[in-house]
C-alpha cells in the first residue's frame, strides 16, 4: 500500500494541485539547497562582503529591514516583489546563496521557498548596521548664564541698596557746616555792642 500511495496516489495528486510544477521545482530545490557550505563561505568572505553589503541593506526599503528582524511566512508572501528585488541586489554583490534563491524564486514564486529565504536573510542580519544615535543636548552648558545673570542682579541691587546711603552722607557736611555758619553771626553781634561801647566811654573824657 506504502508504495501504491508513493507511485501512483501522491503524484497524481501534486498534478491537481501543483499543475505548473512549481511546488515540484520548489521542493527539489530545497532539497540540493546546500546550507552548511553557503555558510562556511560567507564566513570565507565576510571582510570583503562587509562593506557591500552594508550599502545594499542601507538602500533597501523599510519592508526589507524589517523582515530582516522578523522572518515570518506571511511577511515574505505579502512583501514577495520586495523580497524579489532585494535576492536580486544580493546576487548582484556575490552573496553566497543569493543567486541560486534568486533564479528558483524566478520559476517558483515566494511562499514555496521561504526556508530558503529566511536562511538568507538570517545571514544577512549580522550585517545590518546599528541605529545611529542623535547627539544629546547638555543643560548643563546654560547653567554658567544664569549664574551669571544672577550675579549681575545681585551686584545691581547691591548698587541700588549703595545709592539712598550715600545721600545722607552727602546731606551730613551742608547740616554741620550750619553751626559753624551760626557761631560766626553771634561772633558779629558781639562785636557790635562792644564798638558801641567804645564811643560812650570817649564821650565823658571829652567833658
Amino acid at each position: 500500500m506504502t508504495s501504491v500511495w508513493k507511485t501512483k496516489v501522491l503524484p497524481g495528486l501534486n498534478k491537481i494541485f501543483d499543475k505548473d510544477g512549481k511546488k515540484a521545482a520548489a521542493a527539489e530545490f530545497l532539497k540540493s539547497f546546500n546550507k552548511e557550505e553557503i555558510d562556511k563561505e560567507i564566513g570565507d568572505k565576510k571582510t570583503e562582503l562587509e562593506p557591500k553589503l552594508v550599502e545594499t541593506i542601507e538602500a533597501s526599503p523599510p519592508e526589507i529591514k524589517g523582515l530582516i528582524k522578523d522572518k515570518k511566512t506571511s511577511k515574505i508572501k505579502k512583501n514577495s516583489v520586495a523580497v524579489t528585488k532585494f535576492l536580486d541586489d544580493l546576487a548582484k554583490i556575490d552573496f553566497p546563496g543569493a543567486k541560486l534563491v534568486s533564479d528558483a524564486v524566478a520559476k517558483s514564486g515566494t511562499t514555496p521557498l521561504s526556508p530558503a529565504i529566511v536562511f538568507i536573510l538570517d545571514k544577512v542580519a549580522p550585517f545590518v548596521p546599528a541605529p545611529k544615535e542623535e547627539p544629546k543636548a547638555e543643560p548643563e552648558a546654560a547653567a554658567p548664564a544664569e549664574e551669571t545673570t544672577t550675579r549681575e542682579v545681585a551686584v545691581e541691587e547691591k548698587e541700588e541698596e549703595a545709592e539712598p546711603s550715600a545721600a545722607p552722607a552727602e546731606a551730613a557736611p551742608v547740616e554741620a557746616a550750619a553751626p559753624a555758619a551760626e557761631v560766626v553771626e553771634e561772633k558779629k553781634e558781639e562785636e557790635k555792642p562792644a564798638e558801641a561801647a567804645a564811643p560812650a566811654a570817649e564821650e565823658p573824657e571829652k567833658k
